[in-house]
């Protein structure tokens, strides 16, 4: 794709829309808030579980990571590796992320309950239930990519376009390219689809792919 219809991306994405802008912000409050009230006791137990598997080491894990508009906020999740694995890289870029993931870890991740403590990014307004998964500021080519396609207009999501189209098993510019298609095209039909889509990935452990492979 050249720079102007890019640019005509971008420009399309600002328009103001009723969905984007108004309503989809209510319906992340108002689902993130059952979500945490539904979920408190499981999150409870897997908390409790990530405490006695390795004691010393911290229950969330927080990492930064790029929101709307380019601004950095803190992720939550529940801690999937040792406390010494490499904080400032993705996942899908370890050499050996085998060696990092801890037991309980690798069932979490598998099952994605990991990311259940982002009902609070997305409660507190940092994040939405869908929208392009929030990246490292490492990652600077995808994020230049994501602005070029007008991306990074949106909140990020738990789920996302790219990740009922691929997931990890995408390239970075189809990721981006899947990210900028969301934001231009965003409705709640379309979020009520992913969400589908996403649990039936879920069950199947669809896309996931652990370190360079």
């Amino acid at each position: 794709m050249d720079g102007k219809v890019k640019s005509i991306i971008v420009s399309q994405v600002k328009d103001f829309s009723w969905y984007r802008d108004i309503c989809k912000r209510f319906f992340d409050f108002a689902f993130s808030l059952i979500g945490i009230i539904l979920l408190a006791i499981p999150m409870m137990i897997i908390a409790l579980i990530i405490k006695i598997d390795s004691p010393h080491e911290k229950i969330l894990f927080r990492q930064k990571r790029v929101g709307k508009n380019n601004q950095v906020f803190t992720i939550l999740k529940f801690r999937s590796m040792r406390q010494d694995a490499p904080h400032e890289i993705a996942t899908k870029d370890f050499e050996n992320p085998e060696a990092y993931i801890t037991p309980v870890g690798k069932f979490l991740r598998k099952a994605s309950l990991d990311e259940l403590p982002q009902l609070f990014n997305v409660f507190k307004g940092d994040m939405s239930i869908v929208g392009p998964r929030p990246l490292i500021p490492k990652e600077k080519k995808v994020l230049k990519m994501r602005t070029e396609y007008g991306a990074n207009k949106v909140l990020p999501g738990i789920t996302g376009l790219a990740q009922v189209h691929g997931r990890d098993e995408i390239t970075d510019e189809n990721k981006a390219s899947y990210d900028g298609k969301y934001a231009l095209n965003m409705s709640i039909l379309l979020d009520f689809s992913i969400i589908l889509k996403t649990i039936f990935d879920v069950v199947r452990s669809k896309g996931i792919r652990e370190g360079k492979k």
